[in-house]
């Protein structure tokens, strides 16, 4: 039975998805090697969804030889529409989100984002509030097509207990539809006092990330040391927020890394931003790249934050994108993924947690295109592995059906046009893609 209509996904237990197209990389192990390779690397599938997993993937056009001449099971044909993994999204703010109307940045700069966010937060960041601007974020992302999160929390003093209690909660209730990490966002000053070590504990409690925010000073180097030792101590992994400026001296990620070494860390390590190596001397991003390839240190890139932020000066045009050398990371080993950040607060005052923007716009901010190759891997399977989660970002057999398809038929087709008719299925079934409206927070704002 064949289904016209790419917006009708069968409420069935058992159909196919015919006549789409995959990126090769997002289908390991799933008999690529059978399947022929089309312009950009796109690969022409017929996929079918038995019981919430992918139970076969096929070359187009041949789902009838497998399922029979007159299949039982409904097919849809996407005309060679894309189908991606859900998106991993693992560098956000869900503490900090949605603030903007009642906080909004004084000028645009970094400096204005670090003052109004404290001010908000000491006004405003209680239990509730906290929650139901982290839950409209989530809202957000399911709706767009997001099936794993990780959030950085500001976590000075008591707001680390309340932020990561409402985490804590927020993980529960959205268990089976995001899965959610957090990690803790303070300067690594604070891990040389006893309530950082106190964090250290919550954190390891709250299964989450130890991480902090590297900045250069006479005592980074022993900071960044009490990290690496509370860390160990407590089986945790590490994330950092490293070198957001433009300031070619800031080295604070190959400080990071060159105290991975030293410390023979055995977790996962990632960090942030890194914006100084675009305007680093190619001999200081040479010995960077190195210490971070031999750290094993994975890199997130903000573009949209980054390039709202860097370089901002009042009645002055930008001269820089402030976005990290990704082209240069990736040839040189090391894992990379792009992420969402800050979203409607003073350091991005737009975002939609869309991960699809956040690709289209990385993209078009760093020239990720020509080729293309497998930058889609960096919000999908390269989050998902540097978050160390299985089966979470491919497309493959056995794993959830957990895809975003789109009218699509090539990467210039998605990014030229916003993808607003997208279809979004998790665990086999279509879901309600309606966005929150905005009027949900406003009680927030009087």
């Amino acid at each position: 039975m064949a289904i016209n209509s790419f917006a009708r996904i069968p409420q069935s237990d058992r159909y196919w998805l015919c006549n789409g197209q995959v990126l090769s990389g997002l289908l390991p192990d799933s008999g690529g090697s059978a399947l022929s390779h089309g312009h950009e690397d796109l690969l022409a599938v017929d996929v079918e969804i038995k019981d919430s997993l992918v139970n076969a993937i096929a070359p187009a056009g041949t789902y009838r030889e497998i399922a029979g001449i007159e299949p039982a099971h409904p097919c849809v044909d996407l005309n060679s529409g894309l189908i991606w993994p859900c998106f991993v999204d693992m560098h956000t703010h869900l503490d900090k989100g949605h603030i903007w109307p009642r906080s909004p940045n004084p000028n645009g700069t970094f400096g204005g984002a670090l003052t109004t966010v404290k001010e908000d937060s000491e006004c405003h960041w209680r239990a509730e509030d906290v929650y139901r601007r982290a839950e409209f974020g989530l809202k957000c992302s399911y709706a767009h097509g997001t099936q794993a999160i990780r959030t950085h929390l500001d976590a000075f003093d008591q707001q680390a207990d309340i932020s990561f209690g409402v985490f804590n909660q927020l993980r529960q209730e959205w268990a089976d539809r995001i899965q959610l990490q957090a990690v803790c966002l303070v300067t690594l000053d604070y891990f040389l006092t006893p309530q950082g070590e106190a964090l250290a504990d919550l954190v390891s409690a709250s299964r989450g990330i130890l991480g902090g925010v590297a900045f250069m000073n006479p005592n980074i180097v022993q900071q960044i040391d009490r990290v690496f030792e509370l860390a160990t101590e407590r089986g945790l992994d590490l994330d950092f927020h490293t070198d957001e400026s433009l300031d070619p001296d800031e080295i604070t990620l190959r400080l990071v890394a060159e105290a991975a070494v030293r410390h023979n860390f055995a977790g996962q390590i990632t960090c942030g931003h890194c914006c100084s190596l675009s305007v680093q001397s190619d001999s200081d991003v040479r010995a960077t790249l190195d210490a971070v390839k031999a750290a094993g240190i994975s890199i997130v890139s903000l573009p949209m934050c980054n390039l709202y932020l860097q370089d901002r000066q009042q009645g002055r045009t930008p001269r820089y994108r402030g976005v990290t050398i990704l082209r240069e990371l990736q040839a040189a080993g090391v894992k990379c993924a792009i992420a969402s950040d800050n979203c409607r607060d003073p350091f991005f005052a737009y975002g939609d947690h869309d991960g699809l923007e956040v690709f289209t716009q990385s993209v078009r901010i760093g020239h990720l295109d020509h080729p293309i190759g497998d930058w889609p891997r960096a919000i999908t399977a390269n989050p998902a592995e540097m978050m160390g989660l299985d089966d979470v970002g491919t497309i493959q057999v056995g794993s959830s059906a957990d895809f975003v398809v789109f009218k699509a038929r090539s990467f210039n087709e998605l990014i030229a046009r916003r993808q607003c008719d997208r279809v979004v299925i998790r665990k086999g079934k279509q879901i309600d893609t309606a966005l929150p409206d905005y009027a949900e927070l406003d009680t927030l704002y009087s």
